[in-house]
């Protein structure tokens, strides 16, 4: 039986778009699965966000880049920097024995994971490379092609570094998009392109099924009756079936659908990710302008808010509206809206003023959407329970 996770809970490390503010870093937000954590893209400053914030270093042994703009990839070299214990070298003429030990002793299973379009591995091998930076850990760069990108090839021509595993994917889509790019015995993850003003990806996180709730009244008269030892109901609470002395067979609650969470990066229209969508648990979704006449002074008097749309969509972004509507169209349960303009405060939870313009920002959404909408902002950690129901 495959183990549950114990919990799921997503940390938001910053929420800004091209330009980070005062109280809003560049983008990046950790997906904590248990004991694991991935990582969502990986702006600028990130490692100082992950050091604030309650999310362990250690712990993190995924990377998901949604596209190679500066704002969500910056950050990256430095985070494996401390990540994996990466060191400068040392004196001409002189051996450093942490690099003959990350000759010697290097591990598949510690690797960190880095997942990205095309050009993430050539951005990681190079800057390494030219900044003479000595990792003391592996990592491994899988890449999901486009269907014009080389399906074959690094994109580069310098050669794998020390700590640079050789079995980096490089991913064909199938169908439009990249099933199950990675998957074990409690959860998958699916990618699909979304539109953007370059090439970008949407992910979509699954648990796999899990076992359903246990009504003890269903159950332990049964056991009692039939003096049948109690620890019965483990075997119960995991979804087996069991038989009892007397012919009597119990069966376990039917199983519930595991949690969904769907990351996007930027985009003015995901539509190529919708199927794998469906029914997300959390929609994560881009609404980087907002058309806020009377409540934000940027708003200039002589836009409407098509204009504005229109606006964003030029630049491959989108509005909380249009983030409403995608979230009504997939069925999803609750949208968190993300990757806000500089001028949008990040501090609305101790400013009434920025908690104006945010609620603002959230009903725009609401009333595309219909259903719970959040604002997120640096440091917001948000869990995500399991669904009640049964499959």
């Amino acid at each position: 039986m495959a183990p549950i996770l114990s919990s799921v809970n997503i940390t938001f490390l910053g929420t800004a778009s091209a330009q980070p503010s005062k109280t809003r870093n560049h983008s990046s937000l950790a997906l904590q699965l248990g004991t694991d954590v991935w990582l969502f893209d990986c702006g600028e400053a990130t490692q100082h966000q992950i050091q604030k914030s309650t999310v362990k270093m250690g712990r993190i042994c995924k990377v998901f880049i949604t596209h190679t703009h500066g704002d969500h990839i910056f950050g990256l070299l430095p985070f494996l920097a401390s990540r994996l214990n990466g060191a400068g070298g040392v004196a001409e003429g002189l051996e450093d024995p942490r690099l003959l030990q990350q000759l010697t002793n290097v591990d598949p299973r510690d690797a960190v994971e880095i997942y990205g379009p095309l050009g993430t591995r050539a951005y990681v091998r190079n800057g390494l490379a030219h900044t003479y930076t000595l990792l003391g850990g592996p990592y491994v760069v899988h890449e999901l092609r486009f269907p014009n990108d080389p399906q074959s090839g690094d994109h580069t021509d310098m050669p794998l570094g020390a700590m640079e595993l050789p079995s980096g994917r490089n991913i064909t889509q199938f169908n439009g998009v990249w099933p199950d790019i990675f998957s074990d015995e409690i959860i998958s993850v699916s990618a699909a392109p979304i539109h953007h003003s370059v090439p970008c990806v949407g992910y979509v996180v699954q648990e796999k099924p899990v076992p359903g709730k246990v009504d003890p009244k269903k159950y332990i008269p049964e056991l009692k009756r039939t003096n049948s030892p109690m620890s019965l109901m483990a075997s119960l609470q995991r979804g087996q079936s069991v038989t009892l002395s007397d012919g009597t067979v119990l069966e376990g609650p039917p199983r519930r659908p595991g949690r969904k969470i769907v990351i996007l990066g930027d985009t003015y229209d995901p539509s190529p990710i919708a199927s794998l969508a469906e029914d997300a648990h959390i929609l994560i979704h881009e609404a980087t302008n907002a058309h806020l006449p009377g409540i934000d002074p940027n708003t200039k008097a002589a836009d409407s808010y098509e204009v504005l749309e229109e606006r964003s969509k030029s630049r491959g972004h989108s509005t909380p509206q249009m983030a409403g509507l995608f979230a009504k169209r997939i069925r999803a349960k609750k949208l968190i809206l993300n990757h806000f303009s500089s001028r949008y405060p990040g501090n609305d939870d101790t400013d009434e003023e920025a908690s104006k313009v945010m609620r603002a920002i959230g009903g725009l959404a609401q009333e595309k959407f219909g259903g719970e909408v959040i604002c997120a902002r640096d440091f917001m950690s948000i869990g995500v329970p399991l669904s009640e129901e049964g499959a």
